[in-house]
């Protein structure tokens, strides 16, 4: 297994081409065209790709991934049309060579002769034409080809979210715990887990917690928002984050603002100040490969992901998705506040 923080070397093109099949894929996992850039580049490996979640289905299971890793790039969506959604990119430790200081050591290497590959293939991989309409494939529409379902009480994959480096055996207790907790007390359950909620609330402060963050009891019982807030966000803007409450009072009774579901691991960052990274106009669903345009705005935050800390079969996935966030749940923050808060900090330093 490739731990989180070693250092390796992406293959040369020529032997990347050779480890491919005709649909440019190792076992389903497709190499795309705008990986080939990375080529005799080195990096620190950031997260072991064991585990990642279903977001293809709609089921957001486990998922188990076999000999592959995250390297800290993601897709910047030339291939695609322009698609935003920069997924971070899984990499097959075939197209994967390790290194140390005493220079290259030789992995498993890739078939000498090609399987027929080119990189014209891999290009054509990327869409296909369906009745007039085009397809895109791509490592996130293809995300069942080369994973398979992880039951929630496999063990091995938390022995593996420590094995792998990706996480601290403190950070699984914490994780952890929090499910027993959840799960044992019904406390994600609107009516019943009322009382675990109320508990959880008032001894969250002894550990600085957030607050429990799956309350579909506060849910308005309407059917969606009625109203959005436009801000007309640009990326290098500053956004505050709204407090977790008033971000409830905005969502329809199925946790959605116009369509746009807020997330339990949307919580962590109520409160806090981002630079606003991206506006997301356009995306290709994972669901169908069509490329979708966002009817209402929606904005990624730099640094802002999902961290799989609150949310069941996805616990300790280290896929690190962007979380998208409307307008509505954010407030400007002008440069000379954040420059009086710098100033605010420094004099209490």
């Amino acid at each position: 297994m490739i731990k989180a923080g070693e250092y390796v070397e992406v293959r040369s093109k020529a032997e990347i081409l050779a480890s491919l099949d005709k649909n440019a894929t190792i076992d389903g996992m497709p190499f795309m065209p705008q990986m080939f850039e990375y080529c005799g580049k080195r990096f620190t490996v950031y997260k072991n790709a064991y585990k990642t979640c279903d977001t293809v289905s709609g089921k957001y299971i486990g998922l188990q991934v076999d000999d592959a890793v995250h390297l800290p790039i993601r897709c910047d969506g030339k291939a695609f049309d322009g698609c935003q959604a920069a997924c971070l990119l899984f990499w097959r430790t075939a197209w994967l060579k390790p290194v140390n200081e005493a220079g290259d050591v030789p992995m498993s290497s890739p078939a000498s002769a090609s399987r027929g590959c080119t990189e014209a293939d891999v290009l054509a991989a990327t869409s296909r034409d369906v009745d007039g309409r085009k397809l895109y494939r791509c490592q996130a529409t293809s995300l069942l080809e080369f994973t398979r379902p992880m039951a929630w009480w496999d063990v091995r994959q938390y022995a593996n979210a420590y094995r792998s480096g990706n996480w601290s055996i403190a950070q699984i207790l914490r994780g952890l715990t929090y499910l027993g907790y959840t799960y044992g007390t019904r406390a994600h359950r609107p009516k019943i887990g009322a009382p675990a909620r109320w508990l959880y609330n008032k001894a969250r402060f002894v550990w600085g917690g957030i607050p429990f963050p799956r309350r579909p009891d506060l849910f308005p019982q309407k059917k969606s928002a009625a109203s959005t807030t436009v801000l007309n966000l640009k990326p290098g803007e500053f956004v505050r984050v709204k407090p977790f409450e008033e971000i409830l009072a905005t969502l329809g009774k199925d946790g959605s603002h116009r369509g746009l579901m807020f997330d339990a691991e949307l919580v962590p960052y109520c409160g806090k100040v981002f630079r606003v990274m991206t506006r997301v106009e356009r995306f290709v669903d994972e669901s169908c490969g069509e490329m979708r345009t966002l009817k209402t705005p929606a904005v990624i935050l730099d640094g802002v992901v999902c961290q799989s800390k609150y949310s069941g079969q996805r616990m300790f996935c280290p896929r690190e998705i962007f979380s998208w966030w409307r307008e509505a749940w954010l407030e400007r923050v002008e440069p000379m506040v954040l420059e009086e808060r710098d100033g605010e900090h420094r004099e209490a330093a």
